[in-house]
This record gives C-alpha cells, sequence and structure tokens, in this order.
C-alpha cells in the first residue's frame, strides 16, 4: 500500500476519497466538521457545548479524515492482493487518540485554531479531556501500539487484533494518604474512535466433548461438541501512519452472550438467572488482565486468550473465503 492509492471503481484518490469537506486540513475545515458533528451527532447547540461536547466533536471530525485513508486502504488490497499483517495481542496501550492521530495528520495548529471561537485558547484544554484508553497496561501494550503505528508509518498493510476491555486494571485515588482502587470506567463518556461491526460476528465454543465415527469409506472422523459458546463483536480502531496516507487497523473483540436473555425464566421470578448466561459471556472482555489468584482468575485468562485468538483466525479466514481464496493460500495472504 502507497501514499498515493490510483483510483478504483471510480473512486477518487485518498485525500478526496468521498465527501471533500470531511476530508480537508485546514482550520476552516475543521471547525466546519466541528460544528456539523456537535449538532448532528451530539445534538447540541452551539451555544450548550462544553469540553467534552468539544472533544467529542473534534475527534469526530479528525475521525472522518482517517476514514478516507482508511476506506481507500480497502479498496488498494481488494484491488491488488498484498499480504497483511497481523499482530495478536492481549493488550494495545495505544493512549489518548484525538492528540496523536492531530500529530500524525500534522494539523494540531489548525486544531486549535478550529476551537478559539468556542473560547479554547489552549488545545490542551480539550486533550486532557479524553480518557486514556483501558487496552494495556505496560510494556507490551506499548510495544504492540507502536508496532502497529510502525507498520502504518512504513505503509505497509496490517490488521492488530485484541480485546475491547469494558474496564482497564484500575483507577487510583488517594484517601487518608492510602491508595484506594476503583473500577477505571473509561468509556463512560463514550469512545469515539471505534467503528462497530456487528455483521462481523464470530462464534467462539468452550468446553464440551468430542464424537468420533467412521463414514461409509472408513474415514475416521471427529466432532468437537463444545458446552458453551460466547460471540466476538468486533470493534475498529483505524491506525493512521506519520503523515502518509496509510491507515491500517485495530480490531478489538467484545463478548457477548449467544442468548443475552432468557424470558421464561425472568417470567418465573428468577429476574437474575434470566442474565446468567450474559453475564458469563460478558466477563470475557470485562477487565484488563483479571486477577490470576485464584483458579477461577486463571480460568478466566486462558478463556479471554481463546476467544479473541478464535475470534481473529476466523475473522482471517472469512476474508479469505470473501475473496474466493483457498484456505491453503493463508500464508501468502496473512503474515
Amino acid at each position: 500500500m502507497t501514499s498515493t492509492l490510483a483510483p478504483v471503481m471510480g473512486l477518487p484518490e485518498p485525500g478526496t476519497y468521498a465527501d471533500p469537506q470531511r476530508n480537508g486540513l485546514a482550520a476552516k475545515d475543521l471547525l466546519d466538521g466541528l460544528i456539523e458533528h456537535l449538532f448532528y451527532s451530539l445534538g447540541r447547540r452551539v451555544q450548550e457545548a462544553d469540553r467534552h461536547d468539544l472533544y467529542m466533536a473534534l475527534s469526530y471530525a479528525v475521525r472522518d479524515r482517517l476514514m478516507s485513508r482508511y476506506l481507500a486502504g480497502l479498496d488498494a488490497i481488494l484491488a491488488s492482493p498484498a499480504r497483511v499483517v497481523a499482530y495478536l495481542s492481549a493488550e494495545f496501550l495505544i493512549g489518548p487518540q484525538l492528540g496523536n492521530n492531530l500529530l500524525m495528520l500534522g494539523i494540531q495548529q489548525e486544531a486549535a485554531e478550529a476551537l478559539r471561537p468556542f473560547g479554547i485558547n489552549d488545545l490542551e484544554e480539550i486533550l486532557d479531556v479524553e480518557e486514556e484508553p483501558g487496552l494495556g497496561n505496560g510494556g507490551l501494550g506499548r510495544l504492540a501500539a507502536c508496532f502497529l503505528e510502525s507498520l502504518a508509518s512504513l505503509e505497509i498493510p496490517a490488521t492488530g487484533y485484541g480485546i475491547r476491555y469494558e474496564f482497564g486494571i484500575f483507577d487510583q485515588l488517594i484517601r487518608d494518604g492510602w491508595q484506594v482502587e476503583i473500577t477505571d470506567k473509561w468509556l463512560k463518556g463514550g469512545w469515539p474512535w471505534e467503528i462497530v461491526q456487528p455483521e462481523k460476528a464470530c462464534v467462539v465454543g468452550f468446553g464440551g466433548h468430542t464424537e468420533s465415527h467412521r463414514d461409509d469409506h472408513g474415514t475416521y472422523h471427529v466432532r468437537w461438541i463444545p458446552a458453551e459458546h460466547a460471540i466476538g463483536i468486533p470493534h475498529d480502531v483505524p491506525v493512521l501512519g506519520y503523515r502518509v496516507n496509510t491507515c491500517d487497523r485495530l480490531r478489538l473483540w467484545r463478548a457477548e452472550a449467544c442468548e443475552s436473555f432468557d424470558f421464561q425464566t425472568f417470567n418465573s421470578g428468577d429476574f437474575y438467572g434470566a442474565v446468567e448466561k450474559m453475564v458469563g459471556s460478558e466477563t470475557l472482555s470485562k477487565v484488563l488482565y483479571p486477577n490470576d489468584g485464584t483458579d477461577a482468575g486463571r480460568r478466566l485468562r486462558l478463556m479471554q486468550q481463546h476467544f479473541f485468538v478464535s475470534c481473529s483466525l476466523q475473522d482471517m479466514i472469512r476474508s479469505l473465503d470473501a475473496r474466493g481464496i483457498p484456505i491453503e493460500e493463508f500464508p501468502d495472504h496473512w503474515a
């Protein structure tokens, strides 16, 4: 994938892909996009917009600029199939995305100018609003995030695969001189950088048993019968390279139950039992690194690993199927 992509199916090159008004990088273009998202994405009047509203609206406006590059990159891969790097990691310490994407696009000054009509004289006032994404904790997560950004900057097509944790490890408060750990609700205000793809969900099995038989030709077959299932819903985060048009993808899996609500159990008065399967399945993507000091914690960590690896492999194989590529050619298309 190169910074200048040939038009595909009559579509323009990146930078003018789709709506040109959503791709401009001048301060006036960002201001127009910011106001548009205040109105139509957040339902806010300009006079009522607070700092969080401005953060969300500006983030959506910046994300519009990423989408043109992201979609053009997908077109390029479909038009000229290339080997795509798959980077699987239990964590991605990507950090706040607004400031990072402004840097990648080279429009920090333009963003600051777009905010001045709202009485914001320092871009940091808005950047400070963004929560730290609870998707990583330490060196492993930071390495994974940097590696993915480097691939995009080198214009190498890549997809990072991980888990969309609802809560990070913990937030810290100091009360009476002592550390107090509280829940890291990093998603409480919404996260404008993700794109949910429910139609690309994957089903993952756990536990159970196997059944074997021989067919009419005497061939031995073994079939796995899982004891339980969970659904993985992909959430895509665009990862832009530094001052290039290449935009790769971080695909994070959120766990859902196959049947989230048992209506008959609820009507019988067992209200907690009615959502028991939902609670059990969604625990898979609930917390980054649950405590593994107990057998239950160790089992949950193992299930988390199985969950996101299974979803990721299914996703890679499905991408081959969609292009009519046989599974035998997997190594030629995924690295």
